[in-house]
């Protein structure tokens, strides 16, 4: 709860276009003319943003990206503190969500002080609904890992994830992405790549795993968000499909007792009796 003795000053957070200028809200606009300070993750993207918009910001602008977040928030929080108006705005969508934000808010909590939301613009959720998927109920990744063994690990993570899960991806990765995907969760996954959302070249293919992964390796550029299917609700699996799993993560780096309580605890069973049998089948 905000301490009502305080001045009025607070944080906002607001969701910007993800290509299309239309997209930015009436609210957006009047917040950009008036904040006391504006914290741009590319303070020039944002210059130009308001230009597009016909308006002029009148508060100070600073940058706010990963490597100053840490250094910009004592001042940032003093700002709020003092009943200052200080808008975030990133690059697209909206702040916090694998962007700079989260930081800034939690110290704006932490001093008690006011905080709120123009939402608007998120390549989540609208890749979400155009995906064809079911996603009453899914989880946000992030970003997978960038190496192939770690990446593994996390799909092998999602083999009964029944929510769709939703990350983005750089398109220069996506081709080894998607086959890694494949490896571990089969060609058969149902998922969508979405590409260069709400702009002009917005593509969106929707398919197998194995199929989106043939696609890919044609070549693929701009902002990419991918949404996975959920997997089927399944019984007890078969012993022989989690000896196939313990194969897959030893032969890509993970030790074979690690590997069978990774993947035991994922899927379910004895660690002890997986482990024999990885044993048998190797004899």
């Amino acid at each position: 709860m905000t301490n009502p003795e305080r001045a009025p000053g607070r944080l906002v957070l607001a969701a910007t276009p993800m290509g299309q200028v239309g997209d930015a809200s009436a609210r957006l606009r009047e917040a950009l003319g008036s904040a006391d300070v504006v914290a741009a993750e590319d303070t020039r993207r944002t210059k130009t943003l308001a230009s597009a918009l016909g308006v002029r910001i009148t508060g100070r602008i600073v940058s706010f990206y990963d490597a100053v977040e840490t250094a910009r928030l004592p001042g940032l929080v003093a700002e709020v503190a003092a009943g200052k108006t200080v808008l975030l705005v990133t690059d697209a969508g909206m702040p916090s969500v694998s962007d700079p934000g989260y930081r800034l808010v939690a110290a704006c909590v932490a001093e008690d002080l006011a905080v709120t939301c123009l939402p608007g613009p998120s390549a989540v959720t609208t890749a979400l609904a155009l995906s064809g998927i079911p996603c009453e109920r899914f989880c946000f990744d992030g970003f997978p890992p960038r190496k192939s063994a770690a990446r593994r690990t996390f799909f092998a993570q999602l083999l009964s994830e029944e929510r769709a899960c939703v990350f983005f991806e750089a398109p220069h990765r996506l081709v080894a992405c998607l086959e890694d995907a494949v490896a571990v969760l089969g060609a058969t996954r149902r998922a969508a790549v979405c590409r260069e959302l709400t702009k002009t070249y917005e593509e969106v293919r929707r398919g197998t795993l194995g199929e989106l992964a043939e696609w890919a390796a044609q070549g693929v550029r701009g902002e990419i968000t991918v949404v996975l299917a959920g997997a089927a609700p399944a019984g007890p699996p078969a012993m022989a499909e989690l000896v196939a799993q313990v194969h897959e993560l030893v032969a890509h780096g993970a030790g074979l007792k690690d590997a069978c309580a990774q993947v035991t605890v994922l899927r379910g069973g004895s660690k002890r009796e997986l482990y024999e049998a990885v044993l048998a089948a190797r004899s």
